[in-house]
């Protein structure tokens, strides 16, 4: 019997890779190395080869770095799981990492997740071909002056705020010279820095709807079931039940603004006092701790993190 306590587990999604990840929870715990070879077996490539030894390159293209951060938070999730019989109440993830919450919530068969993943990858490297659309970071800047700044900026073109991830971050995709010209308007406006992010496909933006209609498509192959845990959607704030409703809020968070900061609000407001980062990185507890002042957060990156996780809700 899970023991239910006032607690958030967040995937994190791309950006959060590195070489050699989780390689020390992989070396006492044999879940890594069996979760990276079930989505290997899928994808017909050796993912955890590229998690240790890359290269970089080859692990930060899109169609390697959804799968890798897949499997990374269900590995993590899976060690958690025969760990300890502590079930968070909330799961939540950032773009990508929402797939990671759905399979540990047993709402989509890791299989299937990983087939999806790869597959919506390519779709959205296939929708904006390398250098027509870029990413920025905008910082210091309050979210209605960055969607002002995007709003001047556009000039027939697409450039929109994508990701609130935090007071003061806000990440703006679109065509690349549309988003050089947020970036001038943001600094006009009075933030502290923009600078474009070395990606190039610009997620979460209107270029993307092309890739939501073929991912929709695909979804509508695998099954989907309702998830035994509250997993939070990006898109719209909510938590679904129903599988078609599941599947629109993945097709729609493909080409919608990732609204964590309402997100964490969102959890913290229903009781939520712990976050828990399942998987590589501490990129999430960071801005959890600037969305909630106060909040505890936990990042589960190797053995002293999950020992001190696991000290602390025991």
């Amino acid at each position: 019997m899970n023991k239910l306590i006032n607690l958030s587990f967040v995937f994190p999604g791309q950006g959060s890779q590195s070489l050699g990840m989780l390689s020390e929870l992989a070396a006492g715990h044999s879940e890594v190395e069996e979760t990276f070879e079930a989505a290997s077996e899928v994808l017909g490539k050796d993912l955890w080869k590229i998690a240790q030894e890359g290269p970089a390159d080859l692990q930060n293209q899109t169609i390697n770095t959804q799968p890798l951060m897949l499997a990374a938070g269900v590995a993590t999730w899976r060690i958690w799981s025969k760990l300890t019989d502590i079930h968070p109440s909330w799961m939540a993830g950032h773009s990508l990492g929402e797939y990671s919450a759905l399979v540990c919530a047993n709402s989509i068969a890791f299989e299937d997740a990983v087939k999806i993943v790869s597959e919506r990858a390519r779709f959205m490297q296939e929708a904006v071909p390398d250098g027509v659309g870029a990413m920025a970071a905008v910082l210091g800047l309050e979210n209605h002056l960055v969607v002002a700044a995007c709003k001047e900026a556009a000039d027939d073109e697409v450039v929109s705020a994508v990701n609130f991830n935090a007071p003061g971050q806000v990440v703006i995709a679109g065509n690349a010279a549309a988003v050089e010209r947020a970036i001038e308007a943001a600094k006009e406006q009075g933030a502290r820095k923009a600078i474009l992010l070395p990606v190039s496909v610009p997620s979460h933006c209107s270029l993307m709807e092309p890739a939501a209609e073929k991912l929709d498509e695909l979804l509508q192959t695998i099954e989907i079931k309702t998830p035994d845990t509250a997993v939070l959607h990006n898109a719209d704030v909510n938590c679904h039940e129903a599988p078609e409703v599941i599947r629109n809020a993945l097709k729609q968070q493909l080409f919608n603004p990732v609204r964590w900061t309402e997100s964490v609000r969102f959890m913290s407001d229903q009781g939520a006092t712990i976050f828990v980062e399942c998987g590589p990185g501490k990129v999430l507890s960071g801005m959890n701790k600037r969305i909630v002042k106060g909040v505890t957060v936990l990042p589960l990156i190797n053995e002293a993190t999950l020992n001190k996780t696991l000290e602390a809700l025991q």
